[in-house]
């Protein structure tokens, strides 16, 4: 286990200038696990009032802490997230954040496999899980002093 605060003290983590689309947006983060094999993540991130796109190369579920954003992904009609709301995009997804004047996350975030890599991988795991259940091949009482 590896317990964690949000209230950690965080550094500056600017947005893609080229993304900014309005305003001065100024975004703050820390890492606050990472799993051994690097994939999976999580992060605390805050940012001030600015419009900009971000286009996710990870998937990321997002647990809102405070202030709000309203989001879109040109699919959907924009919706306003606040304290409490989770929201996942999965990667490659592309989205226009508004942030009227403050937000703050908690970002889990997992870098994704080739498709083929998550299906071998679950194959192990379904042979593991089946070779675990079988139950053991014993020798039958006696049949060592027979022999």
């Amino acid at each position: 286990m590896i317990p964690s605060v949000t209230s950690v003290e965080l550094k500056s983590a600017p947005i893609e200038p080229s993304w900014i689309q309005e305003g001065n947006p100024q975004a703050r983060n820390a890492t606050l696990s990472r799993s051994a094999d690097g994939l999976a993540s999580t992060l605390v991130w805050d940012c001030t009032a600015g419009r900009f796109q971000w286009i996710y190369d990870i998937d990321e579920t997002i647990y809102f802490l405070e202030g709000s954003a309203t989001i879109s992904d040109g699919h959907s009609e924009p919706k306003t997230f606040r304290a409490g709301d989770v929201l996942f995009l999965p990667r490659g997804a592309v989205c226009h954040w508004h942030v009227e004047t403050y937000v703050r996350k908690v970002a889990f975030c997992r870098r994704t496999q080739p498709k083929i890599v998550g299906f071998a991988m679950r194959a192990i795991g379904k042979i593991k899980r089946t070779l675990a259940r079988r139950p053991s091949q014993t020798v039958a009482p006696g049949f060592l002093e027979a022999a």
